[in-house]
């Protein structure tokens, strides 16, 4: 099934940014499904030079581990 996770937050919230792209990587791509990221709004921050280096919500893993595993699973992103 694909799934199209939307973020809209920034990095100025570094919890709520980072939960599409954790639930997207470590729920549904982990089952089969085909998750798709599309950043909207503020979440557009996160391509500025060395911003997802920095963010680190709590209760989920580091957003440039995450970011690793959207690359390396090759997870389309749309802005």
């Amino acid at each position: 099934m694909r799934i199209l996770y939307t973020v809209s937050t920034g990095p100025a919230d570094p919890t709520k940014v980072s939960l599409p792209f954790h639930l997207a990587m470590n729920g549904s791509h982990e089952v089969g499904d085909q998750p798709e990221l599309l950043l909207a709004g503020d979440a557009t921050g996160l391509l500025a030079s060395g911003v997802i280096d920095s963010v680190e919500g709590v209760g989920v893993p580091p957003l440039r581990e995450l970011v690793a595993k959207v690359r390396q699973h090759e997870v389309p992103v749309y802005v």
